[in-house]
């Protein structure tokens, strides 16, 4: 057993034993334990840690972790009105697919009455959702009618909207785009629809069929040229415009007819 003291600091005692004995050794070391939650050796850790233990601190464990939370759930967040205002802003659906109701309704009262005067913008407006509906409404009143002309409205539609094209650019400074002229041709054929819903009264073969026929042509092709004539700024050069479209129509009508 020993003692030793040295550099201020006092060593434990430490024991051994040993047993040299014949087929082994027997070694025994002796350590003596420090108390660190005495004033001594631990103690100024302790106290340059605020004076507490950082050891003793323990979690005690309320039984809560399973059991839901009685306070108010957290809020993410709620659009506001700027999101809100973002949807309202938007334009509706109809203008996005570029189709105007307002214009639909001031073309077709213009092709309704050919001496009503209209904007060089809604003239040449290449809407083609009234075409459309006119186009398939005069097939459908010839099929009532008792004859399925589908393909040759459509075939004779776009042979005469391609002439019709090519007419206007050479007689116009401007120029027309296809788009327009289809426009125009489509929703002036509404007189003709007109034509083709009474074919299913009656025939048209007779005295009052011609009178009607003639007058549906002439009432497209004044109100198709009206209307190129307005988009296109061709002064003084209706007539030369309503003679293609009057024989556009007229071929139209003798489908009608017969």
């Amino acid at each position: 057993m020993g003692d030793w003291q040295g550099g201020g600091q006092e060593w434990s005692s430490y024991n051994q034993e040993t047993d040299w004995g014949g087929a082994g050794h027997t070694q025994s070391q002796d350590f003596q334990q420090f108390d660190y939650g005495a004033n001594g050796g631990g103690g100024g850790y302790d106290q340059g840690h605020g004076g507490s233990s950082y050891l003793s601190q323990q979690t005690e464990y309320t039984g809560q972790m399973f059991i839901p939370d009685s306070g108010p759930a957290p809020s993410f967040g709620e659009p506001g009105a700027g999101a809100r205002s973002g949807f309202e802003d938007e334009p509706p659906l109809l203008e996005e697919l570029g189709i105007n109701p307002d214009h639909i309704m001031q073309k077709t009262l213009t092709v309704l009455n050919p001496m009503r005067s209209t904007e060089a913008s809604i003239a040449g407006d290449s809407d083609l959702a009234g075409p459309i509906v006119f186009a398939v409404a005069f097939g459908s009143f010839i099929m009532f009618s008792g004859k399925l002309y589908f393909n040759y409205i459509y075939g004779i539609g776009l042979l005469g909207c391609v002439a019709m094209y090519s007419l206007l650019n050479l007689m116009s400074v401007a120029g027309v785009s296809l788009t327009c002229v289809v426009s125009v041709l489509g929703y002036c054929l509404l007189p003709i629809v007109g034509l083709s819903g009474v074919s299913i009264l009656f025939s048209l073969s007779g005295f009052l069929g011609n009178i009607l026929t003639g007058a549906a042509v002439t009432w497209c092709a004044l109100s198709s040229s009206k209307l190129f004539v307005t988009a296109l700024e061709m002064k003084h050069q209706q007539l030369l415009v309503a003679y293609p479209c009057a024989l556009l129509y007229g071929v139209f009508a003798l489908i009608t007819m017969f």
